[in-house]
């Protein structure tokens, strides 16, 4: 395929799991689905993906030759088996963008002809609901109208920023794995709910509504999570009191740890990539 290949446009998402099923529904839904298209190796989701969305399900070659945009969203492990097989379609009339956690932009580039955009996404699940927070970086090839590009992809499903790849293992840390910290929480607070006798549908609601509500504080007063808190902790109240059980078994230092481990796994999981 020759270089800036004519006659390719849209979208081709390469990986139909989680992730690649939220950015899908997702743009679907805000722009409908003409333009994209999907590559999934395994054929029951491929039709299950095609069914619920409506897209046609191509092989690789087909879907480069066609999309201009190839958006990556297989696993970390995978990355290398799935470079090799594109390395012959792709050329650098292509914009590569990966969600692949972990692994760098210059893995991508090495695997694939010279001078190919790659842009570096971390993107997260609630994308599914339109709310998902995306975080891209350039890779050495890549400038400032394939970023936007990228950045108007990704805006289809929530909030986007940019930040140099060399914080992209904290980001993938903290807002990538993120939701599932939060729904870890909700599920302590509605087992503890259960504990002091509310139905479960009671406690559920409860909860995930506290949430909400309080994220859209955090978000539009510009407050800082100090001060919200401290708004609920009056002197010898029970909020006070749950907070002491708290801080008594190290939720703080134990959030902190796991975050830091999932940056570490995230670092590992690069360094595999580029050493397969």
């Amino acid at each position: 395929m020759s270089a800036g290949g004519t006659g390719r446009s849209g979208l081709a998402i390469i990986g139909g799991g989680k992730i690649g099923e939220a950015l899908l529904s997702g743009l679907v839904r805000r722009s409908g689905a003409d333009g994209i298209v999907v590559c999934e190796r395994h054929p029951e989701r491929a039709a299950e993906l095609t069914a619920r969305y409506g897209v046609p399900v191509l092989g690789l070659a087909e879907a480069a030759a066609r999309a201009r945009v190839l958006l990556l969203a297989v696993k970390p492990q995978d990355i290398g088996t799935l470079l090799a097989l594109l390395a012959g379609s792709v050329d650098t009339g292509h914009l590569v963008v990966s969600v692949a956690a972990g692994v760098p932009t210059a893995t991508i580039e090495a695997a694939l002809p010279a001078g190919v955009p790659v842009v570096r996404v971390m993107p997260n699940t609630p994308a599914l609901v339109d709310e998902g927070m995306s975080v891209l970086s350039a890779g050495a090839h890549a400038d400032e109208g394939h970023l936007d590009e990228a950045e108007t992809l990704l805006a289809a499903v929530g909030r986007v920023r940019r930040v140099p790849e060399t914080q992209q293992d904290a980001v993938t840390a903290l807002s990538g794995s993120g939701p599932a910290y939060f729904f870890y929480l909700v599920e302590a607070m509605v087992d503890a709910g259960i504990l002091l006798g509310l139905p479960r549908d009671l406690a559920v609601d409860l909860i995930v509504q506290t949430a909400l509500g309080s994220a859209v504080m955090l978000r539009d007063s510009g407050e800082h999570p100090v001060q919200l808190r401290e708004a609920v902790t009056s002197p010898g109240g029970t909020t006070i009191a749950a907070v002491r059980e708290l801080e008594r078994h190290g939720v703080r230092a134990a959030l902190i740890a796991a975050i830091e481990a999932a940056h570490d796994r995230s670092v590992e999981l690069g360094r595999a990539a580029r050493d397969r």
